[in-house]
């Protein structure tokens, strides 16, 4: 099936998400859609998928205008979809997560369970899926759950399947399963689009890329294409990629998290008798995939989160129990994951998100109640340039700034002032490549500068690129922590829960699937 977006605009108040954009997907094609986070990829899909209705421009199904008001014309059409944020019900089985939306019944009005059941079957066996139609999702792995998804969208005849940021919560190892189960639906006749932010997966599995920035198609390219050039078209500039950085020079381990445990509202252990340390002039990454515990790890150590039981100290002093308010004023700085909702206030100004945790003290406060309006202006000038965030100025509204430049007021903020341990949860994402280029030299800079750092990421190129040694979390606990040079399949195996040593054997020799990745039951 061929398929042709022409000219769609889509628009939401101000905001241009989708600005005239014409693209062209062939039969047995992948098509990769690349572009930062912000760039108008998702939205566009969700318009071809029928959630969103475009303001002008058409959909041609072979060589036909057609004409989407919800999901299910799309469906109906051939077209397909697996969102980022997987739409299954955990409680379910895998056949009846397929069914779901498009009921078999048989006699009396009960359900044909047993038609799902035999439609998983005969798709998991054509594509190598290893799915047991019985098995309750909640209990496969993301990796498999994706496959289900993959299977549903199969299971109602798509011919054009849409993935987008398919890779976000992969494992190395389950991200080249998905780029093979991408080879095969194409050797099949399945058209897909594939949206990312990722070139090296791109230039991995695609056959034709197209480049959108800002809403807008900036170009195409071929996947023979360096990284270079296709970052350069992602962001209309000639970006590094690469990290030059002098290997550490530890100093004295000033940071200890010991045996920590934290546990849910309903009492799981999300982090378990976790054990580590930082040197001064180190920095440690906390890898693996997202909601394995890192966030709650992070959290737990500025305050935010009781700690169950276990210790955690800074510079001999112990900081366990202690408000995020006298965590940061023992020496913390810390840029959480999610920069709108914990890191910045959007209706205030850049000048004012600069001082948000400095705003009562001098030299910006005056007796303790009035500011120092001087001050704080002095001091966004100041760290407006060194930090290069691009503004029109101190008084400009934090929120109307680029993702990039909204992370680098945040790093701004928590690096000027004296640190005795700085934390950077998901310190890239959302960001432009010349942004991330800018925001690891000013970490790397950090740790140069004698600092404990501890970065928590889901993007192990960044977890290399950055680190000088690498804990991996796998369901609430450290199974082990290594060098940065550590194989990248090693890492990824440990991130899929195989302790160390069984990962090295496993990496260095072939080894039979396991079990507990398929799906299937024993």
């Amino acid at each position: 099936m061929k398929l042709e977006l022409r000219g769609i605009t889509k628009s939401f108040g101000p905001l241009v998400a989708n600005d005239h954009i014409d693209l062209v997907v062939e039969e047995g094609q992948v098509h990769a859609l690349l572009g930062e986070n912000g760039a108008g990829k998702s939205t566009l899909m969700n318009v071809l998928f029928g959630l969103y209705q475009a303001d002008s421009g058409e959909i041609v199904v072979d060589d036909a205008p057609v004409a989407f008001r919800g999901p299910g014309d799309a469906l109906r059409a051939g077209i397909g979809m697996v969102h980022q944020h997987f739409m299954l019900v955990p409680v379910f089985t895998v056949a009846e997560n397929v069914m779901l939306g498009s009921e078999d019944t048989k006699a009396g009005g009960f359900l044909d369970l047993e038609t799902a059941r035999r439609r998983v079957r005969e798709l998991s066996s054509r594509f190598g899926f290893d799915l047991d139609p019985d098995a309750v999702v909640e209990d496969l792995p993301v990796g498999v759950q994706q496959r289900v998804e993959i299977v549903k969208a199969l299971a109602r005849e798509a011919k054009v399947l849409i993935l987008d940021e398919p890779t976000a919560v992969l494992t190395p190892q389950e991200t080249d399963e998905l780029i093979e189960i991408m080879r095969q639906l194409k050797a099949a006749g399945t058209s897909i689009v594939f949206i990312t932010h990722k070139l090296r997966e791109v230039k991995a599995v695609a056959d034709v890329i197209t480049v959108i920035r800002r809403g807008k198609v900036m170009g195409s390219a071929e996947p023979t294409a360096s990284e270079g050039e296709l970052a350069s078209l992602m962001v209309g500039r000639a970006v590094s990629l690469g990290l030059d950085k002098a290997p550490a020079t530890p100093g004295e381990r000033t940071f200890t998290v010991s045996h920590l445990t934290v546990t849910s509202p309903t009492g799981q252990a999300v982090v378990d008798d976790v054990t580590f340390d930082v040197a001064q002039g180190e920095i440690v990454a906390i890898a693996g995939v997202q909601g394995n515990g890192q966030t709650e790890l992070s959290e737990a150590i500025l305050g935010l989160l009781p700690a169950a039981s276990g210790s955690i100290s800074l510079d001999g002093r112990e900081i366990t129990g202690l408000s995020p308010d006298k965590v940061l004023r023992a020496g913390v700085g810390f840029v959480p994951e999610d920069r709108k909702v914990d890191g910045l206030v959007l209706d205030f100004s850049v000048a004012e998100n600069l001082v948000l945790d400095l705003y009562d003290k001098p030299p910006y406060a005056k007796g303790g109640i009035a500011l120092d309006l001087a001050a704080i202006r002095a001091n966004a000038e100041k760290r407006i340039a060194e930090f290069d965030i691009r503004t029109q100025g101190p008084t400009e509204h934090v929120g109307r700034l680029s993702g990039g430049n909204q992370q680098k007021v945040v790093l701004a903020r928590e690096l000027s002032r004296p640190l005795k341990l700085f934390i950077a949860s998901q310190p890239t994402r959302g960001v432009d490549v010349g942004s991330i280029e800018f925001l690891h030299r000013r970490i790397v800079q950090e740790r140069d500068n004698g600092t404990p750092v501890i970065i928590v990421s889901t993007e192990l190129d960044e977890v290399v690129e950055l680190a000088d040694r690498i804990a991996v979390m796998y369901r609430g606990k450290i199974i082990g922590i290594v060098p940065s040079t550590t194989p990248r399949d090693v890492l990824g195996l440990m991130m899929a829960g195989v302790p160390h040593d069984e990962a090295i054997s496993q990496a260095t020799s072939p080894a039979s699937p396991r079990d507990d990745q398929t799906g299937k039951t024993q």
